[in-house]
Formats: structure tokens, C-alpha cells, sequence
């Protein structure tokens, strides 16, 4: 049976006047199910506060628009408080609680992608609130929470039934949360936008990786991820993954053409990708992506800690590790034509300018 890989919008799943919270579904997006991945993105409005929860999955967050305050625990560990902005990427492993705030004018928009391998649902994220109407303690007898918490079970009424919305809240303008300290950063958050660059071509595109060297934590998370940004009509050179991983891209910002190809050389999709979208790309598939006039930005994460790609294309690729001889004979052509085919791309690029 063929799995549909075209590119889907998130569907809001809940929210109120402080912000909502989207999904992409599994049953609208195969590829998140058969590849045990998550996706959703979480909007706060002004004074929009997202409860504390944790997950059943690893993520990493990757800040879309804005910039608010988050909160970070991990197991055992005391609470992190760390301001946030576009282009933060954070790692989130399994069982980190955390909450989100966003005390500007400006739309706070966050993206999760996720491995869901250990989650209730393939393909989906399910998260447990610490508070709420459907908070961890609503389901438990008074008596149990009074015990647990050594507490009259009048303050426990109170405690547990306050807070009736679900998720996301919006709070008092004049309310003051904890302020963000600049040293809880180190090894949490990176800003691919203001990292070193992994790859700078001149009229091409840029790329930051996110990896166990830059963001230790990744490696609890268990993959990798990536911003790409290439310029107008430029080119993503064909590839794949060579450590079988999956690519889950998010499209930022600009359009563009997407083709992927599979098995027996069959181009399994070919489409136009804008702000928005969410596609994957399976295991081995050979992508590439040519930028519309404005140009194509995405984040992608891949199913490794620190992914290995091979490239189709420019002085790097396959190609011309190959030798004369072997393409020949494989492409069956003269000499010359081969020749021609190899000194065609000299620089050592994986996005090629428009010529």
C-alpha cells in the first residue's frame, strides 16, 4: 500500500484566550505513525501561560515566533527558568516537565517534533498536566492527594479545583513568574539562527546542525535536527540519510518545489511546500527542494543523535568519489559525456545558486 507524503497544516486540538495548541494527526499524516513521529506547535497569545506538564515522548522545541520565558525541569533536578526567542532550539528528553510564557505582544509560537516511540499513541504526543481540569490529581481521591501532599483535604480541595481550564491559560497582566537566568541556558537552549554555521554558500544557503557537540542534551533526545535556509530559486542538492534515519521538516517561512524518490527510482512526490507545512521523508528516500523567489527556510530532525548524509550532487557527492571507469560503464556513455557529467559542479556544495 503507498503512504501519502504529501505535506499537512497542524489542526488546533484545544485553547482558550491565552493561546491553543495544534497537531498534525497520524491518520491525515501515515509517515508520523509508521515513523514513531510526533509533531504539534503550541501559540501564546500576550500573558498566555502553558501549565506545567511533561510528556510521554522525547521533543525538541524550536522556537517559530516571538519570545516569552520557559520553564524546564528534568528528573530530579531543580527547575530551570530561560528566556526564549526565534530561533531557540531546545532539547526536551523523556519525563522533563515544563511551562511556557509569554508576557509580549507578539505571538509565542513553539515547535515540537518528537520521537513517539514510547508514547501511548504512535504518531501522536500525549501530554499529562501537573494542574488543570484534566491535571494529574483530578483523578485521585482527595484522601490520596491529602496524604501525598500532608495537607488538610480542604487545602487540597482548593488546590486541585481551582484551576479549571484545560492546558493553556491566560494570566493577570500585573502576574510575575519567575524571571529567566542567563546561566540556565548553557546546555539547554542553542539559537540556530546566531550559531556558527555547518554549511555558508554564497548565493546558495546556510545551514546550522544541531548535534551532541553544540546541545549535549540532544543525546538524551536521540536525534538530531537542523535549520536549512537557501535564497531565491536556489536548490537543496538530492540526498538521503545514509544511517537510516527519517527527515521531518518543518517549513518556516517561503515556498518552493519538493521531490522525493524511492524505491526502483519511483518519484514518490512531487509538490509545492510553503509556510506551514509538515512533511517526512522515509528511510534511504532521496529528497531535494528548489526555492520559490522568497526563498525556502525549514527546521528538520532526524532519527539520530549525529546524522550522516550522502549527497547526489556538487564536489561531495557520490559521484565523484566514483570512479571514471565505473561511471562510464554504469551510465554507458563516452568518456567525454562522463568527463563533461563530472567537472560539470566543481565547488563543494549542497545547494546550488541559480545559474
Amino acid at each position: 500500500m503507498e503512504i501519502d507524503l504529501s505535506p499537512k497544516l497542524a489542526k488546533k486540538a484545544y485553547g482558550g484566550d491565552g493561546g491553543a495548541y495544534y497537531a498534525w494527526c497520524p491518520d491525515e499524516l501515515p509517515m508520523l505513525r509508521q515513523g514513531n513521529i510526533g509533531a504539534a506547535k503550541l501559540a501564546l497569545e500576550k500573558n498566555g501561560f502553558a501549565l506545567p506538564r511533561y510528556s510521554d515522548s522525547a521533543k525538541v522545541a524550536y522556537v517559530l515566533q516571538g519570545s516569552g520565558v520557559a520553564g524546564v525541569v528534568l528528573p530530579e533536578k531543580e527547575e530551570k527558568v530561560v528566556a526564549i526567542k526565534k530561533g531557540d532550539a531546545i532539547a526536551l528528553p523523556f519525563g522533563v516537565v515544563t511551562w511556557w510564557y509569554n508576557k509580549e505582544d507578539t505571538e509565542l509560537v513553539v515547535l515540537f517534533l518528537g520521537d513517539t516511540k514510547t508514547g501511548h499513541k504512535a504518531g501522536s504526543f500525549t501530554d499529562f498536566y501537573l494542574t488543570g481540569s484534566n491535571g494529574i490529581f483530578t483523578g485521585f481521591t482527595t484522601e490520596f492527594a491529602s496524604r501525598a501532599w500532608n495537607l488538610e483535604e480542604s487545602v487540597v480541595k482548593t488546590l486541585v479545583e481551582s484551576q479549571t481550564a484545560k492546558g493553556i491559560v491566560k494570566l493577570d497582566a500585573g502576574f510575575k513568574l519567575p524571571e529567566p537566568k542567563s546561566e540556565h541556558r548553557n546546555g539547554l537552549a542553542l539559537n540556530c539562527e546566531e550559531a556558527p554555521l555547518d554549511v555558508d554558500i554564497k548565493d546558495g544557503g546556510k545551514v546550522v546542525v544541531l548535534n551532541t557537540k553544540n546541545l549535549p542534551l540532544v543525546g538524551e533526545v536521540g536525534f538530531g535536527a537542523d535549520l536549512v535556509r537557501i535564497y531565491g530559486h536556489s536548490m537543496c542538492s538530492p540526498g538521503f540519510s545514509c544511517d537510516s534515519a527519517l527527515q521531518v521538516t518543518y517549513i518556516i517561512r517561503g515556498s518552493g518545489r519538493a521531490q522525493i524518490v524511492g524505491v526502483d527510482g519511483k518519484r514518490v512526490l512531487e509538490t509545492t511546500v510553503k509556510a506551514g507545512n509538515l512533511f517526512i521523508v522515509p528511510r534511504f528516500f532521496v529528497v531535494s527542494k528548489i526555492a520559490d523567489a522568497d526563498g525556502l527556510e525549514w527546521f528538520s530532525i532526524v532519527t539520530t543523535p549525529d546524522p550522516i548524509f550522502t549527497h547526489m550532487a556538487g564536489r561531495t557527492s557520490v559521484w565523484k568519489a566514483l570512479s571514471p571507469e565505473v561511471l562510464q560503464a554504469s551510465f554507458k556513455v563516452s568518456p567525454e559525456v562522463e568527463q563533461q557529467f563530472r567537472s560539470k559542479r566543481t565547488a563543494e556544495e549542497i545547494f546550488f545558486p541559480p545559474n
